[in-house]
């Protein structure tokens, strides 16, 4: 029994470990060609049709390549940096409901366990640029760090308001809250700021400061190479992927399928339109990211810090004053939701 039970939860690890390393990969490809047509080129189009393949060429040849590290530098450090990224931004994505009980983990805690995974891997990118004994990757490392702890302050602060309406951490019941209206309609300006925080921290254009290429080179991995480099890369992507998906969860719906949800029959709606209506939002949020890097310049490092703490954490601190004064004015502070959905939708939050 301990055996199947085993074998079980493999599975259902890789069924979901798999498919998003592939979609990381293809997220590469797609912001090539969407850059490429915005830019007026070709973008990647040898490789497989219509360029498809590329990225698997790409991963190819930084395998084949050699491994180099600074002969002064903690090799065992240096190695372990990006493993460290990879790992925590993968492990997200047991937590997100791809439809009614179809989530690997449905924690009552689930948006505090992606705050926790997210702070974590930038342990990874603080070793990284410290142990290759470069000031280019160090410094790198630091302004990754700043912009991640400043930046995070904003997103949990927008967590928070997400939170007083929907009275759980769980993500499963922060989408069913959502049947009768999505959130992006009564809180546009928390889905703004979100969506900026969520561009800062995962280091994309135009805050991406850790990886100036006229003052750090490559910021932080300017020392990685081969098959290392490409940890750092799926991190990446992989973490953009995982606020895209987190973007569609609290603010359009998750997995439903359009707003006021409630008057479809269940039975049309279950399944894989579940699973498509999710992909189609995080589809629309990724290309969101890719117009906002191929359409803003790079801001300098204290325009990004001021930003944060002098333009957006007054506004979020303002809200969240407001927010909890018209839920108690109108008398609709939430309740425990856990007994609502089990006798509504059959859904039960797990410990």
């Amino acid at each position: 029994m301990l055996y199947s039970l085993n074998i079980n939860s493999i599975l259902e690890v890789l069924i979901v470990i798999i498919p998003s390393l592939l979609v990381v990969a293809y997220v590469t490809v797609a912001e090539r060609k969407t850059m490429s047509s915005m830019q007026r080129r070709l973008g990647p189009n040898i490789v497989g049709y219509y360029g498809l393949l590329q990225a698997f060429a790409d991963a190819l040849k930084l395998i084949l390549k050699e491994y180099i590290y600074p002969t002064q530098s903690n090799i065992i450090l240096f190695f372990l940096g990006p493993i460290i990224t990879l790992i925590f931004s993968l492990l997200a994505f047991g937590v997100i409901p791809y439809g009614p009980n179809l989530v690997i983990a449905d924690l009552k805690l689930g948006i505090l366990y992606l705050l926790a995974v997210s702070s974590l891997a930038t342990y990874g990118i603080l070793l990284a640029g410290w142990s290759a004994n470069s000031k280019y990757a160090f410094l790198g490392s630091l302004r990754s760090t700043a912009q991640l702890i400043s930046y995070e302050l904003i997103l949990t602060s927008a967590l928070l308001i997400i939170i007083m309406i929907s009275g759980s951490l769980n993500l499963t019941t922060n989408v069913e809250v959502q049947r009768s209206v999505w959130f992006i309609l009564p809180l546009l300006p928390v889905f703004i700021i979100f969506f900026i925080g969520s561009v800062a921290e995962t280091n994309r254009a135009p805050f991406d400061l850790a990886e100036a290429e006229s003052e750090l080179v490559s910021g932080f991995m300017t020392e990685h190479a081969a098959v290392i480099f490409v940890f750092f890369f799926l991190a990446e992507y992989a973490s953009i992927v995982i606020m895209c998906i987190l973007i569609s969860i609290l603010f359009l719906g998750g997995y439903l399928t359009i707003p006021f949800d409630e008057i479809i029959d269940t039975e049309i709606s279950e399944g894989l339109l579940y699973s498509i209506s999710l992909g189609i939002k995080t589809s629309v949020m990724i290309f969101s990211f890719i117009w906002v890097r191929a359409s803003f310049p790079r801001i300098r490092f204290d325009q990004l810090m001021l930003f944060c703490w002098i333009v957006l954490l007054p506004i979020v601190i303002a809200i969240i004053i407001l927010i909890p004064c018209i839920l108690y004015s109108f008398n609709i502070i939430p309740l425990n939701l856990n007994n609502v959905l089990i006798k509504r939708y059959n859904i039960s939050v797990r410990n």
